[in-house]
C-alpha cells in the first residue's frame, strides 16, 4: 500500500450486528484448511477492515497455535472477543462451525440414504484414494516443518510403532512425547527448539481500532477471581451437559470422548483423526473405517475447520446406534452433541485464558514438550494413511486376514497422481478430491 494510501485515523468500531455480518459471511467462505482461514482473515481484518493490528493479530494467532483444537476458530473467538466481550466470542465461534454443522449432517443423511446407489458409490471410489495422498501429504507438510533432526526423527518412528504394531492408544503417545521433549528440552534444549513461527511483519495498513498499543478492554482484564470464576462457569455448562445426557448410553459416550478429543488436537485437525478413528470405529463402533474416509473427503471439501468431521462421526453413529426411531432425529442427535463437546473448550481457552495473555504482552513460543508432540503426531498422521491405504487398495481385507481379496490397482494410481498433484504442483485439495469424484463417477458408469 504506498505511504500517500495508508490511513491516518482508526476505523469505527463496528457494532455488533456489523460484526456478525462478517463472520456470518467468513462461515460460508472459510475454505482451504487452517492456513488459508487465518490468510482469509489476516486480509480482512488486519489489511482491510483494520479492527486489530499486525501484532495483535499475530500475537493472539501465537496464542493459539499453543492450544489444543482448532486454531482459525480460535483466533476468530479471540478477535470478536476483544471486540464485543463474551457476545462476541460466541457470535464468532458458532458462526464459524454452523454452516459447515448444517451442511455436513445433511450429506450424511444422503449418504446413509442413497450410498449405495452405484453412481454415488463411484464418486467414493474416486475420493477414497485422493483422502490416502491427503493425509499423507498433510504427514509430510507437519513433518517438513517439525522434524529438525535425528531425535524428534526418531520420536516420530517411535509414535508410528506404536500405534501401528502395538495398538497403543493415542493420548499415551501423546504424554510419552511430551515426557520426552520435557526431559529432551533440558538435556538437549536446541535439538527441541521450535520453528521460527510466523515472526513479526513490518507491514503498515494504518491505525488499527485494536492497535499495538491499545489497552485491553475491561472484560480482557486479568484477574484470578475472573478466572475462577469463568472456569467454574464452563465447567457447570458441559458437567449440566453431561448429566442431561446420564443415562442415554451412546449419547452419553460421545459427550465424553468428544471432550477428551477437544483437548488432544495439538497440532492440528489431523493429529487427532487417529484418536477419533480409534475410538468412533475401533473402540464405540460409530461408523466403519471406509465411512469415516468418505466423511473426511466431504470435510476437506466444506468450509469450516476440518475437526467439523466429528459432526459427520456423530450424525452416523447416532443412526448406527438408532438413538431415536427416527434416523434424521438420530443423526442430528448424535451430531448435536459432537459438536458441542468439541467445541466448547476452545470457548474456555479464549475466554477463561484470553485475559492472561493480554495481561503477558510478550512473544509466546513453542515448548519443548510440544515439539516433542508434534514430532509424534507425525508418525500418527502416518499410520492413518496406512490404513486408509490399506482399506483402500484392498477393499475387502479384514484384521484377521489383512491382504484378503483381489489388489486394486486403480486407486493406487489415483493416490499417487493426487499425492504428485498436492506435493509438487501445489494443487488445490478441493480441486484434486473433486477431480477424483468426477473420475470415479465416470468409472462408475463402465464399469
Amino acid at each position: 500500500m504506498p505511504d500517500a494510501a495508508i490511513p491516518t485515523t482508526p476505523p469505527p468500531a463496528p457494532t455488533l450486528g456489523e460484526a456478525f455480518k462478517y463472520w456470518l459471511k467468513l462461515g460460508f467462505i472459510s475454505f482451504g484448511g487452517p492456513a488459508g482461514q487465518i490468510s482469509m482473515m489476516h486480509q480482512e481484518l488486519v489489511e482491510r477492515r483494520r479492527w486489530i493490528s499486525e501484532h495483535r493479530y499475530l500475537h493472539a494467532l501465537n496464542y493459539c497455535m499453543l492450544l489444543p483444537g482448532p486454531e482459525a476458530i480460535q483466533l476468530a473467538i479471540y478477535i470478536s472477543w476483544l471486540m464485543h466481550g463474551v457476545k462476541g466470542a460466541l457470535t464468532a465461534g458458532i458462526l464459524f462451525f454452523l454452516p459447515a454443522f448444517v451442511l455436513l449432517s445433511a450429506l450424511a443423511g444422503i449418504y446413509l440414504a442413497w450410498g449405495d446407489v452405484p453412481q454415488v458409490a463411484g464418486i467414493f471410489y474416486g475420493i477414497k484414494p485422493a483422502v490416502v495422498a491427503v493425509v499423507l501429504f498433510a504427514a509430510w507438510r507437519i513433518g517438513s516443518r517439525a522434524i529438525k533432526n535425528e531425535l524428534l526423527f526418531g520420536i516420530a518412528a517411535l509414535a508410528f510403532v506404536g500405534i501401528f504394531f502395538f495398538k497403543i492408544d493415542f493420548p499415551w503417545i501423546v504424554l510419552a512425547a511430551a515426557i520426552l521433549g520435557a526431559i529432551g528440552g533440558k538435556l538437549m534444549p536446541a535439538k527441541f527448539k521450535a520453528g521460527g513461527g510466523h515472526g513479526a511483519s513490518h507491514k503498515q495498513y494504518g491505525p488499527a481500532l485494536i492497535d499495538d498499543d491499545t489497552p485491553p478492554p475491561p472484560h480482557a482484564r486479568f484477574s484470578w477471581v475472573r478466572l475462577a470464576l469463568t472456569t467454574l462457569v464452563f465447567l457447570a455448562i458441559g458437567g449440566a451437559a453431561l448429566l442431561a445426557l446420564t443415562g442415554s448410553g451412546t449419547l452419553f459416550d460421545m459427550g465424553e470422548f468428544f471432550t477428551k478429543a477437544a483437548f488432544l488436537t495439538i497440532g492440528g485437525a489431523y493429529a487427532v483423526l487417529p484418536y477419533v478413528y480409534q475410538g468412533a470405529v475401533e473402540h464405540f463402533g460409530w461408523l466403519s473405517g471406509p465411512q469415516m474416509m468418505d466423511g473426511l473427503a466431504l470435510g476437506e471439501t466444506t468450509p469450516g475447520p476440518l475437526i467439523m468431521i466429528v459432526t459427520w462421526v456423530g450424525y452416523v453413529g447416532g443412526v448406527t446406534k438408532a438413538i431415536f426411531a427416527n434416523p434424521v432425529g438420530a443423526g442430528l442427535a448424535g451430531a448435536t452433541v459432537a459438536t458441542f463437546f468439541t467445541f466448547l473448550p476452545s470457548f474456555w481457552f479464549i475466554i477463561a485464558g484470553g485475559p492472561l495473555v493480554e495481561a503477558t504482552r510478550g512473544e509466546l513460543k513453542f515448548t519443548a514438550p510440544l515439539t516433542a508432540i508434534t514430532a509424534a503426531v507425525v508418525g500418527v498422521i502416518i499410520n492413518l494413511a496406512t490404513f486408509f491405504a490399506w482399506h483402500t487398495f484392498w477393499p475387502r481385507a479384514t484384521e484377521a486376514a489383512p491382504f484378503t481379496g483381489p489388489f486394486d490397482w486403480l486407486p493406487v494410481v489415483i493416490a499417487i497422481a493426487s499425492f504428485v498433484a498436492l506435493w509438487k504442483y501445489k494443487a488445490d485439495i478441493m480441486r484434486v478430491i473433486g477431480v477424483c469424484a468426477l473420475f470415479g463417477l465416470g468409472h462408475s458408469f463402465l464399469a
